[in-house]
């Protein structure tokens, strides 16, 4: 293994909450709606910016993303805290010269903005965003991209997401593909698309790791 290649919000921070509140926010000044979380992660896949021009009513879209970006950066610290089992998984990860790398459906500005305060800026070795892709999530197009970045073949690297789109993602790029439910909020809480892998706590992940005896062929991590 050479690569693990993450999803960001649900999987490598508990940022879904200060997504949620941001894009409520914008919609209830913008249009007077009031949305529920499960109507905001159905919107999901393009990028904030994306998710605004092509949801809101308004016409002021411009004006709306950036009270988005305004309300995010605001409250993150209201929202989002540190894990320190993922800085530990992190630093365990890059310790065992595994590279890093991050495949999100954000923008790059929010994703700045989380990675900033919570320290992880200097990381990782690939970051593809929304704003780096034609196609978001569940095309394979980020995935394949930060693989090509990385010079990391398919069958040397895993990719690990919260989300339908990202196990989809996944396995349409060939890639080992495992589905995480370890934070408090994320966002399948059933995986329509099977990945070859489910963890529930990331010790259990990192634990997985400390063999590096990967088989493609039996679909485990010993």
């Amino acid at each position: 293994m050479k690569a693990i290649i993450f999803d960001f919000d649900g999987t490598l921070a508990n940022t879904l909450p200060i997504c949620y509140y941001s894009f409520q926010s914008v919609f209830k000044e913008f249009d007077n709606k009031e949305l529920s979380s499960e109507e905001i992660k159905a919107m999901f896949g393009p990028s904030e910016t994306g998710i605004i021009r092509e949801n809101l009513i308004n016409h002021n879209k411009e004006k709306a993303i950036e009270k988005f970006y305004e309300s995010y950066l605001e409250k993150h610290h209201h929202f989002v805290e540190s894990n320190l089992e993922i800085e530990d998984l992190l630093t365990y990860i890059k310790g065992l010269g595994i590279k890093l790398g991050i495949v999100t459906g954000k923008a790059k500005r929010s994703l700045d903005i989380s990675l900033k305060a919570l320290q992880m800026e200097e990381l990782f070795d690939v970051i593809i965003t929304g704003d780096d892709v034609q196609f978001p999530k569940p095309h394979p197009e980020g995935v394949n991209k930060a693989l090509s970045i990385l010079n990391v073949q398919k069958e040397e690297a895993v990719f690990i997401g919260d989300s339908e789109a990202d196990i989809l993602a996944g396995v349409q790029a060939g890639i080992f593909t495992i589905g995480v439910q370890w934070l408090e909020n994320y966002q399948a809480d059933d995986f329509i698309t099977k990945p070859n892998q489910i963890f529930t706590k990331i010790m259990d992940f990192k634990h997985s790791l400390k063999n590096l005896n990967y088989s493609m062929y039996s679909g485990e991590l010993k």
